[in-house]
């Protein structure tokens, strides 16, 4: 257990209650208090090129994106921020516009004069990332501090004059040198970088801030958030700032929204989250209905009937401690690789296509895998399990009035550790065919959040009814989670005004030539804002580093400069040779199942 098991994120794992925050007004939008949950985008065009951003702004806002971004990474950026507000308004939309500041606080106080919000991230606001490795001392980390302050307490004055709103935006892989070296890389680290503004602003009176504590590892920025909501609390009751919740470089398609899923819904269904936006490397139209989506999947305010202690730390990850068994031939439980099931009736209908599934292959049929199924809320189920002498598969009955979440933390508080549990996206099956979306994005949350919470050892979808994309959904949960991976993991930011080159096709293009190197981490970045600190821990990372020229990363290190654009993937291929990460594609790819 870690060091902040006395804190609290929630008052009950068991039940859905959303978190109580003070209202932040952003323009005419309030966050937090009584208000829904807020769904925001960022716009994609150059922040110079005025009509472009003004018809991508009205086009989120028809989409019903409540918050736009844009952002302004010089003052000369920002400066055409008034135009880009004046033609906004003068089309009849009120939706309030956010700068996204980066490096530069004269870009910030600059902005604060034309928008409605102002997000900072700590870690480069004032702070300079050089990645040294040093001690600070208390007076030289207190000097440090002293000059955040000067340049900071402008702009809050500002903010505050103007009754403009804020974001403390901390990325993980974005901290300062100096956080880094006192508090590492770590949702810790996170939380103090933010914490260290907050109390900046609040020695001024002002209190118009919200919080965020982005990640691309669903796993990190569930701990930060959790970590700095109970950070709060113990501050005090007046520390009840609302919470942005994002995962940071998402990527595209179905993997983004599944990450998506894990992180921000996983945090939404235990009450913690004010505004979102969901972070894909698409068109960012296309966020919209996903976090929208997210935001209406029901939150089921059932309570259990006993209190029970919690089996395990909130605030650092560790897999629940089953021992191993042995299913149709699969190890499970223990260390083992969580498994994948499915029903009789799937694997009869893959059957004359199982052996050329690859990857998404179903390993286990749930009707011969003994499994036992439990109604939480009975005492006597437990007895009986627990006086068994031989570990047993376990799972959540059908039928129970509780959110997936809940009943499986449930199981997992009363059962004995080394029984196993398989884990279900739902407790009432669909009987027909299903939207995929609407299927995806319960599975992930409900399967994601669990894995992330260290339970369970084996899953089954049975959200999505048709049988091959049900095998593919829960492999993928699976792999966005960290739990088991079994392909490519791409980090891909969304693209913004900073982007120096096309990030969709770009991707597109760096999958189709790295899809098969299992387990490589390949960041997509289109700017230095987002290279080297925000790729996080990728092993090689593919950055902007001027128009049409790319600079390669190995983990965090530049090793390739000014690249041409039309080179730049073969070139990344040739690094991931030299560094003996890469093998040859299979002549035949894994056919897609249906």
């Amino acid at each position: 257990m870690s060091e902040h098991t006395a804190l609290t994120y929630c008052p009950d794992l068991l039940s859905y209650t959303r978190r109580k925050t003070r209202e932040v007004m952003v323009g005419n939008v309030g966050v937090g208090g009584e208000n829904p949950i807020r769904v925001q985008s960022m716009i994609t065009s150059d922040t110079r090129d005025t009509p472009a951003c003004v018809a991508e702004v009205l086009a989120l806002a028809e989409a019903g994106c409540e918050i736009v971004r844009i952002t302004a990474q010089t003052k000369v950026y920002a400066a055409n921020l008034e135009n880009i507000a004046r033609e906004v308004r003068a089309a009849g939309c009120n939706v309030p516009l956010v700068a996204d500041i980066h490096f530069k606080p004269d870009a910030a106080m600059e902005a604060a004069k034309w928008v409605e919000k102002i997000r900072v991230n700590p870690g480069n606001y004032v702070d300079k990332k050089k990645f040294e490795i040093r001690e600070y001392s208390d007076d030289q980390y207190e000097a440090e501090l002293e000059k955040i302050r000067d340049q900071f307490i402008p702009l809050v004055t500002l903010c505050k004059d103007l009754s403009r709103a804020m974001r403390i935006g901390t990325n993980h892989g974005s901290l300062s040198d100096r956080i880094m070296n006192r508090y590492g890389d770590t949702p810790l680290g996170m939380c103090e970088s933010a914490l260290e503004f907050a109390r900046i602003a609040r020695d001024n009176d002002y209190h118009n801030f919200v919080f965020s504590m982005k990640a691309s590892n669903p796993k990190v920025m569930i701990e930060a958030y959790r970590l700095l909501v109970a950070r709060l609390d113990a501050e005090g009751a007046d520390w009840n700032y609302p919470i942005h919740l994002g995962v940071t470089e998402a990527g595209d398609g179905e993997d983004g929204r599944i990450k998506s899923a894990i992180g921000i819904g996983s945090l939404l269904a235990d009450g913690i989250g004010d505004t979102i936006r969901v972070s894909l490397t698409e068109d960012a139209i296309h966020e919209i209905p996903v976090a929208q989506a997210l935001v209406d999947l029901p939150r089921s305010p059932e309570k259990a009937t006993a209190t029970f202690a919690p089996s395990y730390d909130p605030f650092s990850y560790e897999r629940r401690s089953s021992s191993p068994i042995t299913i149709q031939g699969h190890e499970l439980g223990g260390d083992k690789p969580v498994r994948v099931f499915t029903t009789q009736e799937r694997w009869n209908a893959l059957a004359h296509k199982i052996a050329n599934m690859g990857d998404f292959k179903p390993e286990i049929i749930t009707e011969k895998s003994g499994v036992i199924e439990i109604d939480p809320r009975d005492a006597s189920a437990f007895s009986a399990l627990n006086s068994e002498t031989e570990p047993r598969l376990i799972t959540v009955a059908d039928g129970i009035p509780l959110a997936p979440i809940h009943a499986f933390r449930m199981l997992a508080f009363q059962a004995d550790p080394r029984h196993p549990i398989l884990l279900k996206d739902t407790l009432n099956p669909p009987s027909g065919e299903t939207d995929f979306l609407e299927a995806l994005l319960p599975a992930a949350q409900n399967i994601g959040s669990l894995l992330c919470d260290g339970i369970g050892d084996a899953i089954l979808v049975r959200g999505e009814t048709a049988p091959g994309q049900s095998l593919r959904l829960a492999y993928n949960i699976l792999q966005a989670a960290g739990t088991r991976i079994f392909k490519t993991d791409y980090v891909a930011c969304p693209s913004c005004g900073r982007t120096l080159f096309n990030l969709q096709s770009t991707t597109q293009k760096i999958r189709a030539s790295t899809g098969h190197l299992k387990g490589v981490r390949i960041a997509v970045m289109g700017c230095i804002v987002n290279g080297p600190g925000e790729m996080a821990d990728a092993d090689f990372g593919y950055v902007g580093g001027a128009p049409g020229k790319i600079n390669l990363y190995v983990g965090k290190t530049a090793v390739k400069f000014n690249i041409p654009e039309a080179e730049a993937v073969e070139r990344l291929i040739d690094l991931i040779r030299e560094h003996g990460k890469w093998i040859d594609a299979p002549p035949q790819p894994s056919p897609a199942t249906a």
